[in-house]
Order: structure tokens, then C-alpha cells, then sequence
């Protein structure tokens, strides 16, 4: 009797035998009808129980999930119910979805005809990495007679692990293939001089550039020949990745950590994809979750596997500890990316001696975030005093983050400034930026 359920339909019935009661004080000819009534529904209520329970797999369903999650985009869980009573069935299905998306009020309604299969599909988007309980899934059934309901229990207790962002990896590696990328318009990328490895010799065709002609090849053939060049592959490309407190800070219910840690994980399977070495470190207190640069295969899943696995308790981040084990772990010159956050001069000028020790020896990227809430209020109209006040706090602040970006480009370090949501595109063109222009 656990999964027997009293439907609406039920007490709004018993409540009109009430009133047919109340009226029969008044019309004692209603007694009758009153009792008939309520015989009815208690009748009507037998019939539905013994439709619903007479057969044991009245309803079989399943809930199809992902092998795993992305974090921060929408992952689908697919159901596919099945009707095997003879008759038409209301369902409605509530899904114990995990905790950690606070969704409370999950409920979905399906009407299926006698022998048919519904099949629909609903997105959850998670805001964290780590492990994702699902509880059961609750199929709730009711007959045309509506007075009871039966619940049907499936698929009680399966877990998914949330990892950083994959699902638009393939999107990414096209547009980088084809070297360039949309973001308001296609970003086209200039290849300068010939800063890449030889190929081969081929014969000229009308379009190749005369300054590749290889004229002793073509004194041999009596044809016109050009060397053709591809990029430079195997260069060592390493992430660092800052999880101390100033990436602590959330933007639409993800902090900047978690965003750094999608790009990572975009940025390494475009580096690979290109031919390059990919490798890996974090840093706070201490350095950790380190992965060394390497272009074999499994090195995707070595990588995602240390940023599926990053913890941190968002300590004030040691940049000298940083600079050391930098110094002695990439021994060869390698470009260098640095995800961390600068609000303030006066915080970068704190951290400036130890960038500058690692531009001395590799190409050094420094990655930090627009905050969106003052570009935001910067591109607001103000109205009113408070509005203005509001608006010159913005821009000072906007300004002093382009005083940063001075700073660093007069030691030689590039930046990328970004929205949290642009980072991953930006990014990756600064990656391709940096490979056409050959100063690797």
C-alpha cells in the first residue's frame, strides 16, 4: 500500500457528497442521493485501485544518462517511459535530481496511450565539478477514473561525475583548424614571414608565393618548384592555472576558477590538435596537480583528469613558490600560460618580480577577467546622482586594469583581458595568434 496514492479528483468528490449531505438537513430526498453518491465514489475509487495494480509491470521506464557531465553547459538526461496497461494513463514523473542543483519543484506530465512509449529529454546545467547523486526516478500513474494514483520506482541511485567543460571541444577544433574563430565576425589570423618547418617541394601552381620558389630544384626538373612550409609542431605549451582567493569571485554561478579550468581544458585539446606538447600545474600555497608536457595519446584524459581534480581552499597565492618550481620543472623555452586575476596595480606590483623572472626565460601569457558587473554598469546610462557615482567607481577601476595590462606589456608579457564568458575563444586566438606569428 506504499505506492498507493489519493488523487484530487477523490476528496473534491467527497467534498460534493458533503454538500449533497448538508443540503439533504434542508431536502431530506437528498439523503438517498447522498448515500448513492458516496457509495459511487467509494466504488469508483475500488475500480480504479484493482485497474492499476492488477498487473506488476504496468509501467517500465528508464532514465538514459551521460556518461558524465560538463560543468557550466547543459548536459541532457533523456527518460523513455512505457504503457503496458490496456488503457490510456495520466503520468507524472518527478526525477530526484542531485541536491546540488536546489531544484525542488521537478515535475513533468505525460499523457500515453495502451502499448505506446513517450521518450522527451530534460537539461540540467551543473555550476561545479565533482560527483552528481541521482535518487529515483518516481513515475506516478493514474487511470481515465483519476480518483487513485500508483508510483513506480525506478533506477534508485546513480552517480555521475561533473568534469570541466567538453562538450563544444569538437566546435573549438574545427574553427582553430581553418584558424580562425567566431566572436562578433570571423577573426582572421596573418601568417608573417616564414617562421615554420619545412614540408616538402612541390611544383608550382598559379596562387603559391614566388619567394618560396626552390631554384635549384627547379634547375633539376626544368619546372618551376616551391618548398612548402607547415607550422611548427612540438612546441611546449604549459598552463598554470592560479586557485587561490581572486578566483574565488562568481559570475553567473560560476567562479573564475571553474572558468579557467573549461578553458584549460578547450585550450589543451586545441594545443594537441595542433601537434603541440600540452602540460599543466596549479598553484595557491603550494603547486600541485601537475602534468608535464607531452603530445601522446591519453595525454587529453591525463589532463582532464587533474582539473577534474583540483581542490583548493582559496589560500592568498604564492607567486615566488610559483616562480621556483617553474624555473626548475620547464627546463626548455616554452609559452607559458598564467589564468590568475588582478583587480588592483598595486596587486600586480606586488607579483611583477617573479612574472618577469619567468618572461626572462619563456613567452609568457598573463590571463585575467573583466569584472562583468562594471562593464555593465560603465555601459548603463546613469539617471540619477547615486547612477553616476556609481558609473565613475566603474570606470576608475576599468581604467586601472588597462594600466595593468601597460605594465605587463612594458616587461615583454602578452594579456589577455576577457569576460569570463569569452575566455575560452579568447584564449585559444591568442594560442593561434602566437603560432601564425611565430615568436615561440
Amino acid at each position: 500500500m506504499k505506492n498507493l496514492y489519493i488523487n484530487t479528483r477523490f476528496f473534491f468528490s467527497l467534498i460534493g457528497v458533503g454538500i449533497i449531505y448538508v443540503l439533504a438537513f434542508f431536502f431530506p430526498v437528498l439523503m438517498w442521493v447522498a448515500h448513492g453518491v458516496l457509495l459511487v465514489c467509494f466504488l469508483a475509487a475500488m475500480v480504479d485501485y484493482l485497474f492499476l495494480f492488477n498487473s506488476k509491470n504496468g509501467v517500465l521506464a528508464q532514465r538514459i544518462l551521460p556518461e558524465k557531465l560538463s560543468n557550466g553547459d547543459e548536459n541532457f538526461v533523456k527518460i523513455d517511459i512505457k504503457n503496458n496497461y490496456d488503457f490510456r494513463i495520466k503520468t507524472k514523473i518527478i526525477d530526484e535530481i542531485p541536491f546540488q542543483f536546489q531544484k525542488r519543484d521537478f515535475l513533468i506530465t505525460k499523457d500515453i496511450e495502451s502499448g505506446r512509449n513517450t521518450y522527451f529529454q530534460y537539461s540540467l546545467e551543473p555550476k561545479e565539478r565533482g560527483e552528481y547523486s541521482f535518487g529515483n526516478l518516481n513515475i506516478y500513474v493514474s487511470s481515465p477514473l483519476g480518483f487513485v494514483s500508483r508510483r513506480f520506482t525506478f533506477q534508485k541511485d546513480a552517480m555521475l561525475p561533473a568534469y570541466p567543460s567538453f562538450v563544444h571541444l569538437r566546435k573549438y577544433e574545427l574553427m582553430a583548424l581553418q584558424s580562425e574563430f567566431m566572436l562578433g565576425g570571423i577573426k582572421k589570423i596573418r601568417k608573417l614571414g616564414h617562421t615554420m618547418e619545412f614540408e616538402q617541394i612541390k611544383e608550382y601552381v598559379p596562387g603559391d608565393d614566388i619567394r618560396t620558389i626552390n631554384w635549384k630544384a627547379t634547375s633539376k626538373t626544368n619546372r618551376l618548384m616551391v618548398n612548402q612550409f607547415q607550422d611548427e609542431k612540438s612546441q611546449r605549451i604549459f598552463i598554470l592555472i592560479d586557485k587561490g582567493r581572486t578566483m574565488k569571485m562568481p559570475f553567473n554561478g560560476l567562479s573564475l576558477l571553474d572558468y579557467s579550468i573549461n578553458a584549460a581544458m578547450a585550450l589543451s585539446h586545441i594545443i594537441l590538435k595542433k601537434g603541440d606538447r600540452a602540460g599543466m600545474m596549479t598553484f595557491s600555497k603550494k603547486t600541485e596537480n601537475k602534468v608535464a608536457a607531452e603530445n601522446k595519446s591519453g595525454q587529453l584524459k591525463k589532463i582532464s583528469e587533474a582539473l577534474y581534480n583540483i581542490k583548493t581552499d582559496f589560500f592568498e597565492s604564492d607567486f615566488n613558490r610559483l616562480y621556483q618550481d617553474v624555473k626548475y620543472s620547464l627546463n626548455q623555452r616554452s609559452l607559458v600560460l598564467l589564468f590568475t586575476n588582478f583587480e588592483t596595480l598595486d596587486g600586480l606590483n606586488r607579483q611583477l618580480k617573479y612574472l618577469r623572472g619567468i618572461a626572462k626565460n619563456h613567452l609568457l601569457v598573463v590571463v585575467f577577467f573583466k569584472n562583468s558587473e562594471l562593464h555593465t554598469l560603465i555601459q548603463k546610462n546613469p539617471e540619477s546622482m547615486q547612477e553616476i557615482y556609481d558609473e565613475i567607481i566603474a570606470e576608475k577601476f576599468e581604467f586601472e586594469k588597462k594600466l595593468i595590462i601597460q605594465e605587463l606589456r612594458k616587461y615583454g608579457i602578452y594579456t589577455v583581458y576577457t569576460l569570463p564568458e569569452n575566455l575560452n575563444i579568447d584564449v585559444i586566438n591568442k594560442y593561434l595568434e602566437i603560432k601564425a606569428r611565430g615568436v615561440l
